[in-house]
């Protein structure tokens, strides 16, 4: 169990600095510093009479580790790789990478290189867990939408940090710091425990069975590939929920009611009629909160872009011709947002949403708010354009879609090939792999039905079009479908075989698998799991 040991605060007044170190509540003329422990719930809060500035704020817990130990300390946002660790593994940023090509293309924009450091010690944000066979030692925030919450591990010296995203911060009144419930018990135990403190439930909308066109034509899509990918999923005799058109129809990201006529020419809403004909739910791709160089909007809108602290418009990533961050705070914004949801939605015939690169809306934080206070207003405003509509989140800091997505994307992209060329392994820890998005899917399991709909990303079992292995492409659909609740393909199925077609009905067998175990070693994965009553025991090679 964790057992509280001090506190270490940092804070400006005007141009002075203090600092204090503390196991117990203080005050003094500025500012007034809180420590409770309520059964399982950590808190601390600062209040202040007048404005100042805080600058770190850090709880330090010691634990024994053993040998034994499997530590998980969940990913910065939905695509960093979130696995368990054994005590002396380490975490790689992206140092290593030569400053020219980090640069180029905008690595450290996609994780939490800015603000995070990396090398002895792991760290994660939001919940983590040290596991002894069956038996967790949880912590996890209860108040990530005042700030982001570190969890750093110290091995070597027996610590665990719960540390506060605050850098910078200006406060004047009361603000809540660190909310931690801390806990041990079963899997089953922690994370109810964990949710039923949060006090979040889950949307109550249904696992989905579906089609994205992403991973067959990726951006080279037209209202011929659409018409022919729905009749093949037509002719499947087992019946799908939704058929969802990613990226590509649009003109550039960032102009999302301008349609790419020449792809779509009888433009979006006559593709969201031929699926509502067909008795699916229409689906449609886009990332609300950026811009690519390329577009209309960053041509004429640039005042609507964040800045940073010299006056430079802040990159989002690489992907398309470059990307840059809104700012979901200027008025003109969030009627743009607004309206194209409005329109997708309402004009169009759109019932679920992907939103995708959400993390941009939080890359900087602002004087009077941290970037899991920006991510939780970005969230509150999604769920509120999108009305009844369902949203599946993407790139997202999860805690910040806990409750609030119906549906939420787990892992990075997978791939066509298993885990990428060996240089391409030493990239961001957001980096396309399928061999990362399926131990994501493992390791963020709880997640399912607690936080929102796992989506666990698309499963690929056609003979063609990628160089997975049979073993790889079952591993892949096993795994999405026991432990996700949208289990999406971009599968042709005029591409399938009979033996695809069997492969396909024994995975929908085990939807409702229930998850015993799951063990990571010497890249071998075994889980645990009991369907109809049977238990079984299955070994993949990662």
């Amino acid at each position: 169990m964790l057992k509280f040991k001090s506190l270490q605060f940092l804070y400006k007044d005007g141009d002075d600095d203090f600092m204090a170190m503390t196991s117990s509540s203080l005050r003094n003329d500025r500012m007034e510093l809180e420590i409770t422990k309520e059964g399982d719930v950590f808190s601390v809060s600062v209040s202040s009479n007048k404005e100042i500035t805080i600058m770190k704020i850090l709880a330090l817990f010691e634990y024994e580790f053993s040998e034994e130990d499997k530590i998980f300390l969940n990913g910065y946002q939905s695509w960093t790789d979130s696995v368990e660790h054994s005590v002396s593994d380490k975490m790689h940023g992206i140092s290593h990478i030569p400053s020219a090509i980090r640069n180029k293309y905008a690595f450290s924009q996609y994780g939490d290189y800015n603000f995070s450091s990396y090398g002895d010690d792991m760290h994660g944000w939001s919940y983590g867990y040290i596991r002894q066979d069956d038996r967790y030692s949880f912590f996890g925030s209860l108040a990530e939408d005042s700030g982001f919450t570190q969890f750093i591990t110290q091995t070597g010296k027996g610590f665990i940090c719960a540390q506060k995203d605050c850098e910078g911060l200006t406060i004047n009144g009361r603000w809540q710091a660190l909310k931690l419930y801390i806990t041990e018990g079963c899997e089953k135990e922690v994370f109810d425990g964990y949710f039923r403190e949060l006090n979040v439930r889950p949307r109550t909308d249904k696992p989905i069975f579906g089609y994205t066109s992403w991973y067959d034509h990726y951006q080279d899509i037209d209202e011929d590939t659409i018409k022919n990918d729905l009749i093949g999923l037509n002719a499947l005799t087992l019946k799908a929920d939704v058929f969802q058109i990613d990226d590509g129809w649009q003109t550039a990201v960032g102009d999302w009611l301008s349609v790419d006529r020449e792809k779509f020419p009888k433009l979006m809403k006559k593709t969201a009629d031929d699926i509502k004909a067909a008795g699916l739910t229409p689906g449609i791709w886009l990332a609300p909160f950026v811009c690519e160089e390329d577009s209309e909007l960053f041509r004429n809108n640039k005042e609507w872009l964040v800045l940073d602290c010299d006056n430079g418009y802040v990159k989002g990533g690489s992907n398309w011709s470059g990307f840059y961050a809104l700012d979901i705070y200027n008025p003109e914004v969030r009627e743009y947002i607004r309206f194209v949801i409005d329109t997708i939605v309402n004009e169009w015939g759109y019932k679920l949403l992907k939103l995708d690169f959400l993390y941009a809306a939080c890359i900087l934080p602002r004087p009077d708010k941290t970037r899991g206070h920006i991510m939780a207003d970005a969230m509150d405003l999604l769920r509120e354009y999108a009305g009844d509509a369902l949203i599946l989140a993407c790139g997202v800091p999860l805690a910040s879609a806990f409750g609030k997505a119906d549906y939420c994307r787990i892992g990075c992209d997978v791939s066509l090939d298993w885990n990428d060329k060996p240089h391409m392994r030493l990239m961001h820890r957001e980096r396309i792999s399928t061999r990362n998005s399926i131990l994501n899917t493992v390791f963020r399991r709880q997640l399912n039905n607690r936080a929102f709909l796992s989506d666990p990303d698309v499963f690929l079992l056609r003979p063609c079009n990628n160089s997975l292995s049979d073993e790889q492409k079952n591993c892949l659909a096993e795994v999405n479908a026991m432990m996700g609740s949208v289990l999406f393909t971009s599968d042709n199925f005029y591409d399938y075989t009979e033996k695809e077609i069997k492969e396909l009905s024994r995975i929908m067998q085990i939807k409702d698998a229930e998850i015993v175990s799951a063990d990571l070693t010497d890249d071998s994965l075994t889980l645990r799991f009991i369907v109809d009553g049977k238990k079984y025991i299955k070994r993949y090679s990662m």
